[in-house]
């Protein structure tokens, strides 16, 4: 940079700062302590009062051992937190001041040198005061005053004449998750959860910024900026965008500006799989009398996006065109990463989203049972390609529709619409989880004794939500590119055939039901948003729940309340039964764990691939884990991929091979997401676990860009003179498309399996080759580092390398027959 450049960047903030100014008062001193105590303790922000009590040493980590109990007095008790602050001389001068609480959780009262400013009653609102008239030169103190959201929540309840199921939690605009679920504990949290910022400004300032996309083409996207401006002065203004400048008019108030803009030869954002998420960068500022008084930024990405849902013969369609494309969608389901969400980490959300980009995702299902995520989590997003279904934070129960509740959700609904909006990734706006469903299937008015004028007010209550006061939150806030919304997931309950021929389907017959594996195969609807199977966390996060040397039995009673689903040990052995053995070995166990569910899944995602076009999307549940657990996530509470991460990378391949068996045949299907045609060498070879070709035959292909085919029925009567649970059938292809799946014709129990020896060479300091002398199947590599591939099998002969995070001194190595061995 040279000097004239460096001092006009000066002198622009310098004309910034005379305009404006803000304070990030969360790096301030706070304290808090319990209402009824006089001790104030030092307190961190953004935080909660359970991480401020940690650590300050007055309760044990309720992640570790069955400290979970101890700690739920937390959530009956009042809190009180205070921060003294100094301004300025030059600070008290400007006009206007206001203080900004990005979030606060949930009930509280705010003061400002002993003034009250006003009361809190959504953890998921942002809450801003004027507080000019209440500043001081000098000495300044801020106290908040937190109720409990669990006792506020009983009183509340108790204003409606019929039992409300998960009361409290429903009556309070506050993180459903933190009062327990079946993968998560309860912590019910309060605190000072978002940054507090003090703005001190002149003249006038930019509130908002929203992007709309009019009319995309090759050579020119046009757009409309549409800006929120509070002026303190009437005037003639000048308003930029990038650079290019038009003169307004504000009037004394609120004011909306649009401003046309436009792009020429434009870069679309392209989904995971399809291209690069291409991002712009616009900077909109706000001059008076020459002088920049206010400024901000927004990225977008264009790009279209609409939702499908035309009837045909079979019932009616559910997909996503992006670009004015059908595009497959490949994801899964998100819970917050932490029970305490003021700790995800910046670094954390990236990775999490990079682990989802690198297993071929491009879509996100934000579950409204948790939090709308920090700008960070959008930001990865954005930038890997990955759509976001976005929930509403409403979850599995019934909640009110009185004035107040109703009044609240708009503010809430618009508060999070104006930050949310410019992101390219968000594709759809859902009003909640599973509540049309909990209102027609559940049998809670039943079980509550509900008279028929009660489940009527709960149905009305339910419309008056979900299908007014939300969508027309929206079409108030959104730009009409951007408002796509859909009332509930699942639109219909899995118990009901419709579920499978129209809208969005959460399929629990595997686990909840109990039914076999391969009832996947039969169960495919036209957009699968929810299904699942759970799997224990890798050993390391499993030693995680332990304060101490770590007792790795089964029967600890720390493992087991590291179980949240009540029969989730009973399923989970019943499953392994069926496929695999129950292992009395712990660290075996945890292995055959993982592999059920990774199996499991795996027939799920293959069953909805294949199904192609009539299905058009697969998001399992669920990515990850707010807390070390068993639970139905693929990456564990530290990070680690489970063997079934593994296994979804595989099975979104762009291009998948499956095999599904039926009473004649083994059918061979060839899946493609890919946009443009490919030839297809493809092989057969029937295989011993000694490497020796039984059997094999060969076919060339030409298959169409996004399909899905059968490309061959093998008959069982071909095969019938081999012992089939000692061969394998590997299907591949090198020519145009690569590709290699390898079908057991057996479950894994019945496979008749020999002791491989395993030979690791270690090629460099982070990477190894892995070879065998004869098929080594389920290969499990063990170690404190994170490995490119593992829970893979492997055919004599071959090879695979893998690259290792760390260098490692000693990598352990395991595979199912050592499991499997009488």
């Amino acid at each position: 940079m040279n000097k004239t450049i460096f001092f006009a960047f000066l002198f622009i903030q310098n004309m910034i700062f005379a305009q404006s100014s803000e304070r990030d008062l969360s790096s301030e001193k706070w304290q808090f302590r319990n209402s009824e105590d006089k001790t104030w303790f030092p307190a961190k922000i953004p935080g909660t009062v359970h991480l401020d009590l940690m650590n300050n040493k007055v309760i044990p980590d309720p992640f570790r051992d069955e400290n979970e109990k101890k700690v739920q007095w937390v959530e009956n008790t009042d809190w009180d937190y205070q921060m003294s602050f100094t301004v300025s001389s030059k600070e008290i001068e400007f006009q206007n001041a206001e203080l900004i609480f990005n979030g606060l959780d949930t009930f509280s009262e705010i003061y400002l040198n002993g003034q009250l400013l006003g009361k809190t009653d959504n953890m998921f609102r942002k809450w801003p005061f004027q507080v000019k008239q209440y500043l001081k030169a000098g000495k300044n103190t801020v106290q908040i005053k937190f109720k409990s959201a669990v006792n506020t929540g009983k009183e509340l309840a108790k204003k409606v004449p019929f039992t409300v199921p998960e009361s409290p939690r429903s009556f309070v605009r506050k993180a459903q998750y933190q009062f327990g679920w079946d993968w998560g504990p309860r912590l019910v949290t309060a605190g000072i959860w978002k940054e507090v910022k003090l703005i001190f400004w002149n003249t006038a300032k930019i509130e908002n910024i929203k992007v709309e996309q009019r009319n995309i083409s090759d050579k020119k996207a046009d757009l409309y900026i549409h800006a929120s401006i509070f002026a303190d002065k009437e005037g003639e203004y000048a308003i930029s965008a990038n650079g290019k400048t038009e003169a307004v008019h504000l009037k004394r108030g609120q004011n909306q500006v649009n401003i046309p803009f436009n792009i020429r030869n434009p870069k679309l954002w392209q989904p995971n799989g399809w291209g690069d998420p291409h991002l712009y960068t616009l900077k909109i500022a706000l001059h008076k009398d020459s002088k920049l008084i206010s400024e901000e930024t927004a990225k977008i990405g264009l790009r279209t996006v609409e939702l499908i849902q035309e009837k045909d013969e079979k019932g009616k369609s559910f997909y996503f065109k992006v670009n004015g494309r059908p595009l497959y969608i490949k994801g899964t389901n998100w819970i917050p990463a932490d029970s305490f969400s003021p700790r995800i980490t910046k670094e954390k959300y990236h990775k999490l989203i990079k682990d989802s980009r690198e297993a071929n995702m491009n879509m996100i299902r934000i579950w409204g049972g948790g939090i709308y995520e920090d700008d960070e989590f959008y930001k990865a997003c954005d930038e890997n390609g990955i759509l976001v279904w976005q929930d509403f934070m409403f979850a599995g129960s019934f909640y009110p529709a009185d004035e107040t509740f109703l009044n609240n959700v708009k503010e809430e609904v618009r508060d999070q619409v104006n930050r949310l909006q410019n992101h390219p990734s968000i594709a759809l706006w859902c009003g909640n989880n599973e509540i049309d469903e909990a209102i027609v299937n559940w049998g809670y008015q039943k079980q509550f004794k509900y008279s028929e004028n009660d489940s009527l007010q709960v149905w009305k209550d339910y419309k008056k939500l979900f299908h007014d006061v939300i969508p027309d939150a929206l079409k108030e806030n959104l730009t009409p590119d951007k408002n796509i919304y859909w009332p509930s997931s699942p639109s219909i309950g899995w118990g009901h055939k419709e579920s499978l021929t129209e809208g969005d389907s959460h399929y629990w017959g595997v686990w909840w039901g109990e039914q076999p594996f391969e009832i996947y195969n039969e169960k495919a609807g036209r957009f699968m948003s929810e299904y699942g199977f759970q799997g224990m966390p890798t050993l390391e996060t499993t030693k995680s729940m332990f304060s101490g040397t770590p007792d790795l039995t089964l029967q600890n009673p720390v493992i087991k309340v590291h179980e949240k689903h009540p029969r989730g040990w009973d399923i989970i052995n019943e499953y392994l039964k069926r496929d695999y053995r129950i292992p009395a070995d712990f660290v075996q166990y945890n292995y055959m764990s993982q592999l059920l569910q990774a199996r499991g899944m795996q027939i799920a995602i293959e069953a909805h691939r294949r199904a192609k076009p009539y299905n058009m999307g697969t998001l399992y549940w669920q990515l990850n884990d707010c807390w070390p657990v068993v639970s139905w996530s693929s990456i564990d509470y530290l990070g680690n991929w489970k063997a079934f991460h593994y296994q979804a990378k595989r099975s979104f391949e762009p291009v998948l091979i499956s095999v599904l068996e039926n009473d004649k045949n083994y059918d061979v299907y060839l899946v493609s997401d890919l946009t443009n045609e490919l030839k297809s060498e493809t092989k057969f070879e029937l295989i011993d676990f000694t490497g020796k070709i039984l059997w094999k035959a060969e076919q060339s292909d030409l298959l169409n860009a996004d399909f899905s085919k059968k490309i061959r029925s093998i008959s069982k009567t071909e095969l019938a003179r081999f012992d089939l649970s000692k061969a394998v059938l590997k299907i591949s292809s090198e020519k145009d498309v690569t590709f290699e799946k390898l079908f057991f014709f057996n479950k894994p129990k019945d496979i008749k399996l020999s002791k491989p020896e395993i030979r690791i060479k270690r090629i460099s300091a982070t990477e190894i080759e892995i070879s065998t002398d004869i098929l080594a199947k389920d290969i499990y590599l063990m170690g404190d580092t994170h490995f490119s591939d593992n829970f893979f099998d492997l055919l004599p002969g071959a090879s695979k390398r893998i690259v290792i995070s760390k260098p490692l001194e000693n990598v352990e190595v395991m595979s199912l027959w050592n499991v499997m061995k009488d």
